[in-house]
């Protein structure tokens, strides 16, 4: 069944170990130079003990199967906190998990909350971790890496904690000397020759209590006293979030972006309350110190809050990550206050690369993670942690810095890295399906870029300085270098594996440096190309779209005439977008480049006839824009107020000294409002400048970067307000609320009956330019029921070799959008035509594996250099995302020659429990590597109880297979109706990875 994860046996489980290390010098999937070694010989003392590190993975998904713990050790792991354990358990426990049950796309969440194994079965995965990691350390020459803590959790009531199975659980975990797990993994290491002499009985003397919420206190308090009387363990009590208060948690998310995460005060009113917490606190202090034991507090549980957008299956899940680190630390800081720095903090709650230095500095030890480990890089994101804790670990504990600490718990939303909007977009799926085999892709461009660019390729050379090398990679898809180096809405970007590591790299900037450096000289070198065929296009409109495609087509040989209404080129471009945001440079070197390949310009020619057009060229490209003005905002006083596009024709043309006024609204909440406010700030006497707009900031249609930026100049922002009238002087707006998720994944508004009355000197609408669709009904183009022209896949009209390209086609859009459609267009007409539109692979050297492996799991500030290519994975070379993020290693890598991947990916099912995680980060759409990928089955029951393509292996040299379409069929690998891919990734498992079988 394939949601059920089945434990390796533990002969099996070093089997696969070793083997890995010898044949690939890796242990489940992670890598030898990953593997963390202290070199200076810190160490800090917890529960008795020395370790290197102060982290590890928090209870969780990464510290429930033994290779899980391994592969965390290897990475830097020094402080295991294990699983969960409760008296609900397997089959009872998995019944009430949905699946998928996690989702850390960025902040985290989850629908589980201890182990799916049986208490038993877990009690030998961390035995069988413990033997392995204690004479593994020696294998992997991993000095001093038997310096580790297991940290038992357990729940969640007293009752439960008194069974027979969980009593065994802890005793056994206290000495396992006894148990069959323990006894027969030493004897297997005996007959193996390995030195098992100094592997200690005792795997964990401590626990992490996890109460579920609304324990009350009087049962948390029975359950630790418990703990520390009867069963002698150093103890720390997990303690939750809704200690600070309902508005308090409210408060901090609000502020930093995350008003869209849903919760009431159901949790807050029925969970521990502070003052309760404080009072047992310092009870149990004491009663722990009589003892000689320690206690402390884990900061912090995860926090509940409700399923609202379909995250997760279910109507609640638990949220961690970047947005539970201001309510966590927030109580951390609290606590220490109240207890003056003497209450020991254990810390999880979005401890990242980029604060758990911070972090440790006040005293808070150790830190457990979750989330961050979930995420591209995986496990080896801790090699990098501990390297950077290590110069700050000492032996003994000082206490909390209480100063330090609430001064980070002050500074926690200031911090951008922790705001919302850091991460830009929310899904980097790309809409290319995920094929069984060579699936490695680079989303910017494939799915990212409109054009397709060769984004790894000239990104691997600006960074190594080589700007001429790296334009002639832009220019071979890209006829607006210029002009998308500085204003592209670079959806790459947004599609960037690197937005689940830092931040996207800088690509348009990386674009903008090769432009300004070697644009020139590429122009100064081009020569009209030969016209190689006696057919000719026309071009009406000479905006991004058509200078596009009559740059393409003109390279390709054919003659091409762009006429132009205007004086000048790039319309919108040219004429309405503000200097502050596209420099006359830029453009300029565009245009010059469009001129030197051949094409022919006629300006001031206003284009009425098509048909006669259409008499005199062989095709025609219909590119004029969306001038028109835009739909009414308000239901009256629309004459009253300014048109987006004319008024920023007019501030551009008077480098913005017009008269508004004092007081300035812009209507709306897309990329042309941003433009029209930041353009409003800087006319003369603007006091103010308001963007109304009916949604909240978070569903607004901008680029997220427009939106900083316009409120870095100032530019207020009113949300939740309909405007209904304007009289020239009072804007009458409706407030809303807002509703439930819509089709468009944002949520809908709702009028809350309450109207305001708004005073402005000018008001600006900035909802959407509209296309005139004149020219179409003159031309005789088939239209749709909104005047749109029909049109073909490569753009092409009703009536053949008319194409229509950019804004005209559907409304207003981007410069790259409009570079699409003309290259859509050239290869249309060049492959009726023979030519070659140019549009080859640029044959560059990708940057080589061992350079990516090293970036993977190292987290880098982007930077506006050119260095920062450096920071690219290049995903089509090196992809393996879902062997990262897979916390039970259920997805491993297959190095195998023939195939167009250097790798291919093979899923465990027997390792997985349906998770989801590698669905999440996995690029493709539909894109579940759990589900699509070629799968090995242990079983015949797990086979029949999955549809994935895969196999299992028989006896006699035979497999059952299940093939394209479902087909199920038993036979050798040299069946005719084995597919030759299928078979040759599993005559090298047969061959090189048998413990996969």
């Amino acid at each position: 069944m394939s949601e059920i994860m089945r434990p390796m046996p533990f002969d099996k489980l070093m089997t696969w170990a070793t083997s890995e290390y010898k044949q690939q010098k890796r242990v489940f999937g992670i890598r030898k130079e990953k593997f963390y070694q202290n070199k200076t010989g810190a160490s800090m003392d917890i529960f008795g003990q020395a370790i290197a590190s102060p982290i590890g993975p928090a209870a969780g998904p990464n510290s429930q199967l033994a290779q899980n713990i391994i592969a965390a050790w290897a990475a830097g792991s020094r402080f295991i906190e294990l699983k969960t354990v409760q008296k609900m358990d397997g089959d009872e426990l998995r019944a009430c998990v949905p699946r998928p049950c996690i989702n850390a796309e960025d902040e985290g969440y989850n629908v589980e909350w201890s182990t799916e194994l049986f208490v038993q079965q877990a009690f030998e995965e961390y035995v069988k971790a413990w033997l392995a990691i204690h004479v593994l350390t020696k294998e992997f020459g991993i000095a001093g890496g038997t310096d580790i803590v297991f940290n038992m959790s357990v729940g969640y009531d007293l009752e439960g904690i008194k069974t027979e199975k969980i009593d065994k659980f802890i005793e056994g975990m206290k000495d396992a000397s006894g148990t069959e797990v323990f006894k027969n993994g030493l004897n297997w290491l005996k007959e193996k020759g390995y030195d098992t002499a100094a592997i200690p009985a005792q795997v964990s003397n401590s626990v992490t209590l996890s109460t579920l919420h609304g324990c009350p206190p009087q049962e948390i308090e029975r359950i630790a006293k418990y703990l520390l009387d009867e069963k002698k363990v150093h103890t720390f009590v997990k303690c939750n979030p809704t200690l600070l208060g309902y508005e308090t948690a409210r408060r901090l998310l609000d502020e930093m972006g995350y008003g869209y995460i849903s919760f009431d005060e159901h949790h807050f009113q029925n969970d521990l309350q502070y003052t309760d917490a404080v009072a047992m606190l310092h009870r149990l202090m004491d009663w722990a110190k009589e003892r000689s034991l320690s206690f402390g507090v884990k900061i912090t549980n995860t926090f509940p809050v409700q399923i609202t957008a379909g995250t997760l299956p279910g109507e609640e899940m638990y949220m961690s990550g970047r947005s539970l680190f201001p309510l966590s630390i927030n109580v951390a800081a609290r606590l220490s206050r109240d207890f003056e720095g003497k209450l020991p903090i254990s810390y999880s709650g979005g401890a990242d690369f980029f604060n758990i230095e911070t972090i440790y500095k006040t005293g808070i030890r150790p830190i457990t993670m979750a989330t961050t480990i979930l995420k591209p890089g995986g496990y080896e994101r801790m090699q990098q942690l501990a390297q950077a804790l290590e110069p700050l670990v000492k032996p003994e504990w000082g206490g909390i810095d209480v100063a330090a600490l609430t001064k980070l718990a002050e500074d926690v939303t200031k911090m951008p890295v922790y705001q919302k909007d850091f991460r830009p977009v929310k899904s980097r799926k790309t809409n290319v399906p995920l094929p069984l085999f060579d699936c490695f892709q680079a989303p910017c461009k494939n799915g990212g870029c409109p054009i397709g660019q060769q984004i790894p390729e000239y990104l691997k050379l600006v960074s190594e300085g080589k700007y001429d090398e790296a334009f002639k990679v832009i220019a071979l898809d890209n006829a607006n270098p210029g002009i998308t180096g500085e204003i592209c809405n670079h959806a790459c970007q947004g599609k960037c594996t690197r937005l689940d590591y830092d931040s996207s790299l800088e690509i348009r900037n990386a674009k903008r440096l090769a432009s300004e450096g070697a644009q020139a000289g590429f122009t100064a070198a081009m020569k009209p190309a030969p016209i190689a065929t006696e057919k000719k296009a026309v071009v009406v409109g000479a905006g991004p779209a058509g200078v596009s495609a009559a740059l393409f087509l003109r390279r390709a040989g054919m003659a091409v005439t762009v006429l132009e209404k205007r004086e000048k080129p790039f319309g919108i471009v040219e004429y309405v977008i503000p200097a502050f945001r596209i420099s006359d440079s830029a453009i300029q070197r565009d245009f010059e480049m469009a001129k030197k390949v051949g094409v022919e310009f006629k300006f001031g020619v206003d284009v009425a006839d098509v048909k006669a057009l259409k008499a005199e060229y062989d095709y025609v490209v219909l590119a004029v824009g969306a001038w028109r003005e835009g739909a009414p905002a308000v239901t009256s006083g629309h004459d009253k107020m300014l048109d987006a596009l004319a008024f920023l024709e007019e501030s551009k043309a008077k480098d913005c000294k017009v008269e508004l006024g004092k007081k300035v609204a812009v209507i709306g909440g897309g990329d042309v409002a941003m433009d029209c406010a930041r353009a409003a700030k800087r006319a003369p006497g603007v006091e103010s400048v308001t963007l109304v707009y009916r949604r909240t900031r978070e569903f607004m249609p901008a680029e997220p970067e427009e939106i900083r930026l316009a409120l870095e100049d100032g530019v207020e922002m009113m949300e939740l307000h309909a405007p209904d009238t304007f009289d020239g002087a009072t804007l009458c707006c409706n407030k809303m609320q807002l509703g439930d998720w819509d089709a468009s994944g944002r949520r809908g508004i709702v009028a809350t009956g309450e109207k305001v009355s708004l005073s402005f000197d000018t008001a600006i609408c900035a909802v959407g330019a509209r296309v005139d669709g004149g020219l179409f009904t003159a031309a005789g183009i088939d239209t749709d029921e909104r005047g749109r022209p029909k049109l073909s896949g490569m753009n092409e009209s009703s009536l053949p070799g008319l194409y229509v390209a950019g804004d005209c086609k559907t409304g207003p859009s981007t410069v790259v959008s409009a570079i699409a459609d003309a290259k859509k267009i050239a290869a249309d007409i060049c492959g009726k035509n023979g030519l070659n539109p140019g549009f080859a692979k640029a044959g560059t050297a990708p940057v080589d594996q061992t350079t990516l492996y090293d970036r993977k799991g190292v987290l880098k500030a982007a930077s506006k250099a050119p260095e920062d290519g450096e920071r690219c994975l290049s995903c089509d070379t090196l992809c393996e995302l879902c062997c990262d993020v897979c916390p039970n290693r259920a997805n491993v890598r297959i190095p195998l020659e023939g195939f167009a991947n250097s790798s291919q990916i093979l899923h465990v099912d027997g390792l997985c429990n349906e998770c989801g995680n590698c669905g999440i980060f996995c690029p493709h759409t539909p894109g579940d590597p759990y589900k699509q990928k070629l799968t090995v089955f242990w079983s015949e029951e797990d086979f029949k109880d999955s549809e994935n393509r895969g196999f299992l292996k028989l006896d006699g040299g035979k497999y059952l297979l299940r093939l394209e379409g479902g087909n199920e069929v038993t036979c050798t690998l040299d069946d005719a109706k084995v597919p030759a891919e299928m078979a040759a990734v599993i005559r090298k498992v047969e061959s090189d990875y048998p413990y996969y079988l």
